[in-house]
């Protein structure tokens, strides 16, 4: 999928506006802009009650960081008397300092472990760690080969890349699915994430789904494949991707976007291949399931889906909360934010930067157990 200059505008333009504003979200522990969306603005006002105030202070996912960076710039917008910071460092190193106490909530991209909400319990005074779903959107495997602006893959194909079986981009396997394709001779250079991260962990769960007669690691949120090359944070792998002749990687669709790379399509033994869009993604998300009880809202994603124009490789970034005993000092904040990411203007909100926004029975389940939390 060749995605269009104006993208790439559109990131550049955005940079000016985040520079000039009078109102900066200050984005600890990332100094890389290259995927900061403008936020949607006035639009969602009326959508922002705001609550609480001083400071928020936040961590984890990278896939959600440029959602999270608009809902930020709105929300503040709006709420003069609350500062929120948002750390992208992992859904691994989000959910250890939320577990550790240092923060109001964790963003991670895939829910808690059951070992994991036993520990909350230790923060969490009279209750346990939730997941509340608020961000969904296609994990995009892009690449850079010169010559090749359309190129389709298979769940096989991408496993034994980043396992380190297919080595050349004119390998057979890669041919065989791109017959009309002017693939080199060219090394392949495999980018996997150096931290932890649900996008590692839902990438692991779609070809341990899909593709399970190569892929034979478990899910975990550390890589586990040995060879390739690392880098942090999924802008840290979507600038190693564009600068380097040959590479692939995998990373929320709105970084591919904001740094203009081609994402392959993926044969998932529908029609046609199918394109990394938001669109696509939700065909599959709406596939999904509530797993989790009482206020958890854990889901179980369909990997192995072969709906036309279902795109397989997703995530569902979750907001990790207690149910009962959050911090009283940023417990109003906190629901007023997460209020205001679940309403229908923070979701719309969602679609204009490519992600893509929760199922409407998804959503009202979340919108209903914000108020709730204690």
């Amino acid at each position: 999928m060749k995605l269009q200059r104006t993208n790439r505008l559109r990131a550049l333009a955005v940079g000016a506006v985040a520079v000039s504003s009078a109102l900066v979200l200050t984005a600890c522990g990332s100094d890389d802009n290259s995927g900061n969306p403008e936020g949607s603005g006035s639009k969602a006002a009326a959508d922002i009650k705001c609550d609480g105030k001083g400071k928020l202070l936040a961590s984890g996912s990278s896939a959600q960081k440029n959602a999270v960076d608009a809902w930020v710039k709105d929300y503040q917008a709006a709420c003069k008397d609350t500062q929120i910071n948002y750390k992208d460092i992992g859904s691994g190193g989000g959910i250890q300092e939320w577990l550790q106490g240092t923060t109001a909530f964790a963003g991670s991209d895939s829910a808690l472990k059951p070992e994991e909400v036993a520990s909350s319990k230790k923060i969490c005074k009279g209750g346990q760690g939730i997941n509340l779903p608020m961000v969904g959107g296609p994990i995009a495997i892009s690449y850079n080969v010169s010559g090749v602006d359309d190129l389709t893959l298979d769940a096989s194909t991408i496993a034994k890349i980043f396992d380190s079986k297919i080595k050349k981009w004119n390998d057979p396997a890669i041919k065989k699915l791109n017959p009309g394709a002017n693939l080199p001779n060219t090394d392949i250079q495999a980018f996997h994430r150096s931290d932890e991260s649900g996008t590692t962990q839902n990438l692991g769960k779609y070809l341990g789904t899909a593709a399970k007669d190569d892929w034979k690691y478990e899910d975990e949120k550390s890589w586990p494949a040995k060879g390739g090359q690392s880098a942090s944070g999924s802008s840290g792998l979507a600038q190693q991707v564009k600068q380097t002749e040959g590479s692939i990687s995998y990373f929320e669709l709105s970084y591919a976007t904001a740094n203009d790379l081609n994402s392959v399509k993926i044969d998932t033994g529908a029609a046609k291949p199918v394109e990394a869009t938001a669109d696509n993604a939700s065909k599959a998300i709406a596939d999904a399931k509530v797993v989790g009880k009482d206020k958890d809202l854990a889901m179980e994603l369909n990997y192995n889906t072969k709906a036309d124009s279902a795109y397989p490789i997703i995530l569902v970034t979750y907001e990790i909360v207690c149910d009962k005993g959050n911090k009283k000092d940023t417990l109003d904040a906190t629901k007023s934010f997460l209020t205001y990411t679940a309403s229908e203007g923070g979701q719309s909100t969602l679609t204009e930067l490519g992600y893509a926004p929760l199922p409407d029975e998804i959503a009202e389940k979340v919108r209903k157990a914000v108020p709730e939390l204690s």
